[in-house]
């Protein structure tokens, strides 16, 4: 028989596809089907966007391998753009440019940890981060995060998980699955451990423009002078640009890490797509006033969607924020995935059960509302009320 990588055999299978197998046996019923399931921008690219990027594909410079890590004129407009949002002296050495943010997340874990040695990962967590760990063969130290807390997690339940195998904790916020945002004070204070003990903080920000109204950033790490010793941000401009399927992503880190992700990103992506590089110079700038009005239309469908869960008796929203929301479903005792399937299967809502956010989640659902218009939100009491488990 064919032999195979154990740890990859170890991993899960994609939990999306395996969901949207659902929506094949739902026959229309209750209207047209309701995908909540993947966190993809609902909107297109502006016109303004698709015009640079086509032109920059048909440019045959561009089809030629880039720096590894990103052509210069981006690396500098998005270190100016992290500057600005920050504060700190940011550069272009301190950034490199991702075939997303799932590589992002790939190239600082593998920096920093192989077989052995261990990152602490809040959960309820993003499968791909547990799946990219289980597959280096890392092991995930669980730091589960309390709904009565908001899923917020606690430093000081972390600092209990560390031990001489712990290279990095990681956060994500807003965070995939919850929507929760995390306070500026917690997310300082996890900094501060990492430091003090030695370690690296991953803080993913892949949703860092769909923040609540009046927050202008989530936190204030990178201006501190000592950052690059000890923090590494990731981003994606999949969300923020609505180009999921350009694949661009980035990382800042300091040069000690930075020497470490260039071989990495060297051996799985030689370079990240240049079409969308070239591009994404001229939107970072130029769509400003296109991502605010993007992140009011999400912030409204957050308060759109609080409203519909509001109207349906037994069910509870956990947690939201961002392209999010966490929902406690009525049914005591009943396997989330059961609830998400007859959901599907009856209804023609794809949600997501809690349980493939790990351990522990079986009373809840995850929605990612941000491809759903506000009248598909507003279908949903109609679905949900009186579903049977």
């Amino acid at each position: 028989m064919l032999p195979l990588n154990p740890e990859i055999a170890d991993t899960g299978t994609p939990p999306i596809p395996a969901a949207r197998a659902w929506m094949t046996r739902y026959g229309g019923a209750f209207g047209p089907a309701i995908d909540l399931s993947q966190a993809a921008p609902g909107a297109p690219p502006p016109d303004d966007l698709l015009q640079r990027l086509g032109a920059a594909a048909a440019r045959p410079e561009v089809a030629r391998y880039g720096p590894i890590l990103g052509d210069e004129l981006l690396r500098a407009a998005y270190a100016a753009d992290v500057a600005s949002v920050y504060g700190g002296d940011i550069g272009p050495a301190d950034i490199a440019i991702t075939a997303g943010c799932n590589l992002a997340f790939l190239a600082a874990v593998l920096a920093l940890a192989g077989a052995g040695n261990s990152v602490i990962l809040p959960r309820p967590w993003y499968f791909n981060h547990r799946m990219t760990l289980g597959m280096l063969g890392i092991e995930t130290r669980a730091l589960d995060c309390d709904a009565a807390r908001g899923f917020v997690p606690d430093p000081a339940e972390a600092e209990a998980l560390i031990d001489a195998t712990t290279r990095a904790i990681v956060l994500v916020t807003p965070n995939n699955p919850t929507g929760a945002i995390y306070p500026e004070a917690t997310i300082a204070a996890f900094a501060a451990l990492a430091k003090r003990r030695g370690l690296a903080l991953i803080i993913d920000e892949t949703y860092r423009d769909f923040l609540a109204d009046g927050m202008g950033r989530a936190h204030g790490l990178m201006a501190e002078p000592g950052w690059r010793d000890h923090v590494i941000q990731l981003y994606s401009f999949s969300k923020s640009y609505a180009v999921p399927g350009h694949r661009i992503g980035a990382i800042a880190a300091g040069p000690r890490a930075m020497t470490q992700i260039l071989k990495i990103l060297d051996s799985f992506q030689i370079c990240a797509a240049r079409p969308a590089q070239e591009a994404l110079v001229w939107a970072i700038g130029g769509l400003a006033n296109w991502r605010a009005a993007m992140r009011a239309t999400i912030n409204g469908r957050i308060a759109a969607f609080a409203d519909v869960i509001d109207a349906c008796p037994g069910w509870s929203i956990s947690s939201i924020g961002a392209y999010f929301a966490y929902v406690r479903h009525p049914f005591e005792g009943v396997p989330a995935e059961r609830v998400a399937e007859r959901l599907a299967t009856e209804r023609g809502v794809l949600g997501l059960p809690g349980s493939y956010f790990g351990e522990g989640q079986e009373q809840h659902l995850r929605f990612a509302f941000a491809n759903a218009d506000e009248a598909a939100i507003a279908a949903l009491p109609g679905r949900l009320r009186n579903l049977l488990p």
